[in-house]
């Protein structure tokens, strides 16, 4: 054989070598999805939640994504931005994982999901929704299951109104989604805020910020406290006694599962917001709520739902996809395009990343065993967008 026939050969069979290995040709032969989220302290309660809730998502769909096997890693971001920035730089650069969810907080979420947009890895918020993120710094690379953070406390502001209170008290934690409820709540509330006051998230005593509520008597008292801030106050706000002149009216984040069980008959009457419901009559939430009480022995928060509808979510678009995952922008083509059947009924995807869905009235009340849980009294808001959808460029 002749040197450049040799050459030829040689070169043929390096170019072969070099399809056969090339990843974009096929699809995935599996789903990597790493699971950031707050799993320790007060504050966890949420995180394991929406872990628990992803997890049961994917035993209903067989262990797969999308048709693919599934390999979920949940790692704890300990309640703190910089850990979980760290969890996400390892997911992103080390694991290459193919989708990034599960964070809770929305200061944790600043700080991580860039890591996720510099690498162009799908970010699906299991939760955290802040406006620095829905209007003018909207990212291709993000998808929200859950909502617009200030999307509950804007309904909770309706009700406020339709019920026509004429003062309100205002209180939540000092970080973005704390202001973004207050935002939020604003926006739709037309009677005289007495107050407005941000306390260190984290805080779990609250009694010199109730003395300040009980001089200003208020005919209502808006409060958003997540996980373990919402447990102290509703206590501590009952003992103090100021349930029997004061409304308190809550976001779902401060009256679900994770609160309840904790806080006990106090909570019995309290009106609250969410876009979901543990009563919601279809067949994917009956389902979600009988399995999830069935596996893990307890009753299950809107956090859970949100990480089981995070999972299908991508599920649908691994499937549209036809398991290319390693097509991102394709991927997050099919995120934003999914028509999905949810535990919460159907909700669509704007061009910001977040949902436009229904949200509701609930209250606290006793299910037919007895047991102390939220129920649907009516809708607030039909379809309801974000405000900073508009000055999102993405189409």
């Amino acid at each position: 054989m002749s040197i450049n026939r040799m050459i030829a050969v040689s070169a043929a069979a390096l170019a072969a070598a070099a399809f056969a290995a090339a990843p974009a040709a096929f699809a995935a032969d599996k789903v990597k999805v790493g699971l950031v989220t707050t799993l320790s302290g007060p504050a966890g309660a949420p995180g394991i939640d929406v872990r628990d809730g992803f997890n049961l998502a994917v035993k209903h769909l067989g262990g797969k994504l999308g048709g693919l096997p599934a390999d979920v890693a949940a790692q704890d971001d300990q309640f703190n931005p910089e850990v979980g920035k760290q969890v996400t730089e390892r997911f992103v650069k080390r694991d290459r994982v193919d989708f990034v969810t599960g964070i809770i907080y929305s200061n944790i979420l600043l700080a991580a999901a860039p890591v996720a947009f510099e690498g162009k890895t799908p970010f699906v918020s299991a939760n955290a929704g802040p406006s620095q993120l829905a209007g003018k710094g909207c990212s291709p690379w993000f998808v929200s299951a859950a909502w617009q953070n200030d999307a509950n406390h804007e309904a909770a502001g309706q009700h406020a109104t339709t019920k026509g209170y004429k003062n309100a008290y205002l209180m939540a934690p000092n970080y973005p989604a704390g202001k973004d409820a207050l935002t939020g709540f604003k926006r739709f509330y037309k009677g005289k805020v007495t107050d407005e006051v941000y306390v260190k998230l984290g805080q779990l005593d609250f009694a010199t910020e109730l003395a300040q509520v009980r001089a200003a008597k208020p005919e209502a008292l808006y409060v958003f406290m997540p996980g373990g801030m919402g447990i102290n106050f509703v206590k501590q706000f009952v003992a103090a006694g100021l349930s029997k002149d004061i409304t308190l009216i809550l976001p779902g984040f401060s009256a679900d599962q994770d609160t309840i069980p904790a806080v006990g008959e106090a909570m019995l009457g309290i009106f609250n917001t969410s876009q979901w419901s543990p009563d919601m009559d279809n067949d994917i939430n009956r389902r979600f709520v009988a399995d999830f009480e069935k596996d893990y022995k307890r009753q299950p928060s809107l956090y859970a739902s949100q990480g089981y509808d995070s999972a299908l979510l991508i599920d649908a678009a691994v499937r549209q996809v036809k398991g290319k995952v390693e097509d991102r922008e394709a991927v997050m083509k099919a995120l934003k395009g999914a028509k999905l059947k949810s535990t919460r009924g159907e909700f669509r995807i704007n061009n910001n990343g977040y949902p436009i869905q229904n949200y509701y009235l609930r209250v606290i009340g006793k299910d037919a065993q007895g047991r102390i849980t939220n129920k649907t009294m009516g809708t607030i808001f039909t379809n309801q967008a974000d405000p900073y959808a508009k000055e999102c460029a993405l189409k």
